[in-house]
């Protein structure tokens, strides 16, 4: 007869409270962090400073001195790096991507991001060719050469703000779609050389979030319950609610994760 199986009385070490909490820790690592003086940048910010990292804060606005990006992640116990750069600006990303490579970066978030809005038949090149230098070609340049550290040294994570019109072509914001479809292909592309050497490449996609960006959505009564009554969670996304995922994918929680882009949408996608 074969014996019963036995049960362990007990969880193996490795499964205690102590390492589950370690697999969301990115303790004394240097995190980087575009679009973090608002929303969803300074959301991520924060968290990634309470997780254990410093922070460089990068944002076209963002002050050497006092700023809300500073004061959390310094009441996190963290150092926080502001940097003041147009992603906009082909220049001044080629300088911010030379900066940022002689660090020794273990987590880059290309966050910085803008939208413009309007019927296609309407869409300016001036608007279109903005969206796309900001929310896809300074996350490619900076993930070009930031990346490069990161597989001399073996490691890294790299976590991209795609959007779930990255899966759907939305309404009057062409350009914006179109950046962020290219940003979910290029993020898998990164995740299909790099995986294998140790750097792990994803994205999040945010549904509708409660930032400046959806201001006008929600403004317009109308539009703004249509979208919720699409939304099975019932509300609008907080930046909070993204920063959770952005984490997930920045700490050791996810080191088996690559190329993948992760709705944080109420349900959304899946209505």
């Amino acid at each position: 007869m074969t014996p019963a199986a036995t049960v362990p009385t007990e969880l193996p070490t490795e499964t205690t409270a102590t390492s589950v909490e370690s697999l969301f820790r990115i303790e004394g690592q240097t995190a980087v962090v575009t679009g973090a003086s608002k929303g969803i940048g300074l959301a991520t910010a924060t968290l990634l400073a309470r997780a254990g990292a410093d922070v460089v804060g990068v944002s076209t606005t963002m002050p050497d001195g006092v700023s809300d990006a500073r004061a959390a992640v310094e009441a996190a116990g963290r150092t926080f790096t502001p940097i003041a750069a147009d992603l906009s600006d082909r220049g001044v990303v080629a300088d911010l991507a030379a900066r940022l490579a002689a660090l020794e970066v273990d987590v880059l978030v290309n966050n910085g991001g803008t939208i413009r809005r309007a019927p296609a038949a309407d869409h300016s090149d001036e608007d279109f060719d903005e969206v796309m230098d900001i929310n896809l070609r300074g996350a490619w340049v900076l993930s070009r050469e930031v990346g490069r550290g990161m597989l001399a040294r073996g490691r890294g994570k790299i976590v991209n703000t795609a959007s779930m019109l990255s899966f759907q072509g939305g309404i009057n914001v062409p350009g914006y779609t179109a950046s962020k479809s290219a940003l979910a292909g290029l993020t898998k592309a990164l995740a299909n050389e790099w995986a294998g050497r140790g750097v792990n490449v994803n994205a999040v996609a945010p549904g509708y979030v409660a930032t400046a960006n959806t201001d006008p959505l929600r403004a317009d009564a109308e539009r703004s319950a249509a979208i919720l009554d699409r939304i099975p969670a019932g509300r609008w996304a907080t930046p909070d609610d993204i920063a959770g995922a952005v984490l997930y994918l920045s700490a050791p929680a996810s080191n088996y994760v690559h190329g993948a882009i992760l709705p944080v949408d109420g349900g959304w996608l899946a209505r």
